[in-house]
């Protein structure tokens, strides 16, 4: 069947459309092939050259440099150093061993060296750079970039390395860093690809542990490009890395270098707190150590020094140590007897110098007795027997709840390591631990703060502040984060009646500023500083009947570790609180003799903004007193560095 010319050419038109559709489909085909090979073959052939010769491209992690500390004035007590380096990428080089000997001749590199490199580099990725040395010189460093041609993946760099400029002054509340373990790896889910990068510094105790996230920063990153020998051959680009954030804590270095040095030579802690915003002016514990030596890798001698010596220096006693506060605590008790109605002020109670309960005699200090005595004379001569009358009036848990209130038996949220919650008890509490009943004996005990009663330094410090303060003044280590205040901790009122408080107040400037105080010999003559305070003396060895028959030993006539601590808390000035100190000197016998003077020298300092003044003291006491002051290992802050250069 004919078709007819219509039809022909309607075919036409469509084969003619469709032909026309096809072409340029295939016209554009075409276009955008041949802009794409001319980009292959112009623009891009040095890259597509590069990969033929076998090059690639790495990626490498740019270490950010880490936050540096400041005192609350501005002074730099951790910061960052300057540090020539070598590294080596196991991807980059064929022969590991045979170029990490080729370097032992340019660097120094033993045999033992070396093996720990290679074992270092079986543990990681292909690609992650080895630390093979640091801490060298300018001319080490030199000498490997002359020679870089001959040793394929070895690159020397500069990088940055924890410093602490204060040394022992703040080993204890900065704490140190060290290179990342295996353990502190397998602490974490998903660890930071930071942590990867061998001998990376993280932060291990104090403040650099507690803020570690904070001071660490955020990695960069750098895009470079290596032949197949292992050589880089350029850098293709980067991200810079961004560094840590800058913390100033509220310690005072003058004072705290004050107060370490006036803790030289005891096993001892002091905390000085400002009563008005919880502030942590010092924190002292001695004796101290370098936490540089940690940084730099510690030789098995130095650690062995540190962990084999008796009054453990790498202890933070101050908020790790945990003592029988002794008749520190008798002010605790005396406020919960007032408050619960149990005593008047002017009540008193009689003492021969002992009192017996359930066929036990319990002993006062003084072994001839007080007489009698009411509250105020009970705290200003610190009378046992008092007290163990209070205890079975008041009972332990009332006294519990008020040593609570007054910030005792509370882990305070500071990030330093390990905090002690120190030990509170309560009848609940035996139950429960020692699976025994509550005896009379045991709020005896309680009264005198020894039995099962343990309080840190820290939490004297916060008793006494609260108790100049009548507020739940809470302590501060951190004062700004980048620029940023933290809130001040001045607290909200504690709810105990004006009238107590004032009368323990009363007692407790008794003590420092009356006759027949514990702590009279070592009070200040000038009226504008004087101190309120209490002494304590707490017992770690049981005293025989048949010692006491005999005599009981001198602290001076037993072996160290067999003498009472000596304690003391105290804030100044009495009529206008500005500082709270507690004062603890292991194994040194009485508080009066051992921690009060201890406490003088320190307020007095605080007070001053440096050296005590010798106006301050009682006139026949400052020849002494100055012989002693200028002998102290004193230090100037204002030599050390305000920053530490991190270009």
């Amino acid at each position: 069947m004919r078709r007819s010319p219509k039809d022909s050419e309607e075919s036409l038109g469509v084969v003619s459309r469709r032909g026309l559709i096809v072409g340029v489909g295939m016209a554009t085909f075409a276009t955008l092939l041949a802009g794409r090979m001319r980009q292959l073959q112009v623009k891009e052939a040095d890259q597509f050259r590069l990969l033929a010769e076998e090059n690639r491209i790495n990626i490498r992690l740019l270490p950010p440099a880490r936050g540096q500390i400041f005192d609350r004035n501005g002074l730099l007590i951790a910061g960052n150093e300057q540090n020539y380096r070598v590294t080596i990428v196991r991807d980059e080089v064929d022969d590991p061993e045979a170029t990490l000997m080729k370097l032992s001749r340019l660097i120094p590199l033993t045999r033992e060296d070396i093996d720990e490199i290679l074992e270092e580099m079986s543990k990681r990725s292909r690609l992650v750079p080895i630390t093979v040395a640091d801490r060298l010189s300018w001319e080490d460093v030199s000498q490997v970039a002359v020679n870089a041609p001959a040793l394929p993946g070895i690159t020397p760099e500069f990088g940055l390395s924890r410093f602490y400029p204060r040394s022992d002054d703040y080993a204890h509340i900065v704490g140190y860093v060290g290179p990342v373990s295996d353990y502190d790896l397998s602490k974490l889910e998903n660890p930071n690809p930071l942590l990867q990068i061998p001998r990376f510094q993280l932060g291990k105790t104090g403040v650099e542990t507690k803020l570690e996230d904070a001071l660490r920063g955020k990695a960069g990153t750098k895009r470079i490009e290596v032949n197949a020998s292992g050589r880089v051959m350029r850098e293709l680009g980067r991200d810079e890395a961004t560094k840590g954030e800058t913390v100033r804590l509220t310690v005072d270095t003058r004072l705290q270098n004050f107060v370490q040095a006036r803790l030289a030579g005891e096993s001892a802690a002091a905390v000085v707190m400002d009563v008005t915003n919880g502030d942590l002016m010092s924190i002292g514990s001695a004796p101290a150590f370098d936490p540089n030596k940690f940084v730099r890798g510690i030789s098995v001698a130095d650690y062995r020094e540190l962990t084999e010596n008796k009054y453990r220096p790498l202890a933070n006693k101050a908020v790790q140590g945990t003592y029988p506060p002794g008749s520190t605590f008798k002010m605790v008790v005396a406020l919960a007897a007032l408050e619960g109605g149990f005593i008047s002020p002017t009540e008193t109670v009689y003492c021969p110098g002992h009192m017996t309960v359930s066929g036990r005699r319990f002993h006062c200090w003084k072994r001839g007795g007080h007489g009698h005595m009411d509250l105020r004379n009970s705290l200003k001569q610190s009378c046992d027997v008092y007290y163990y009358e209070l205890a079975q009036r008041v009972g332990v848990d009332r006294i519990s709840e008020m040593a609570r209130k007054l910030g005792l038996g509370e882990r305070h949220p500071i990030p330093m390591s390990a905090v002690a919650g120190g030990l509170m008890p309560t009848r609940a509490w035996k139950a429960a631990n020692r699976g025994e009943d509550w005896l009379i004996g045991d709020s005896l005990n309680a009264s005198i703060g020894q039995g099962f009663v343990l309080a840190s330094p820290l939490q004297l410090a916060v008793m006494t502040a609260r108790l100049a303060t009548g507020r739940s003044v809470t302590p501060r280590l951190i004062r700004a984060v980048n620029d940023v205040e933290t809130p001040s901790q001045g607290g909200e009122p504690l709810g105990i009646a004006t009238s107590s408080m004032n009368l323990i107040r009363d007692a407790m400037f008794s003590v420092s500023n009356e006759q027949r105080g514990t702590a009279f010999g070592t009070r200040i003559a000038d009226k504008t500083q004087r101190m309120a305070g209490k002494t304590g003396t707490s017992q770690v060895r049981n005293i025989t009947a048949a010692e006491r028959r005999a005599g009981v030993f001198r602290n001076e006539d037993l072996p160290w570790e067999r003498r009472d601590h000596a304690l003391y808390v105290g804030y100044a000035p009495h009529d206008k609180p500005k500082y709270a100190i507690s004062v603890v000197v292991e194994h040194g016998g009485g508080g009066s003799r051992a921690a009060a003077p201890i406490a003088r020298d320190i307020i007095l300092a605080a007070q001053n903004d440096g050296m005590p003044p010798l106006s301050a003291y009682p006139e026949a006491q400052r020849a002494r007193i100055q012989s002693a002051l200028e002998e102290l290992p004193i230090s100037d802050p204002d030599d050390g560095p305000k920053v530490v250069s991190e270009a």
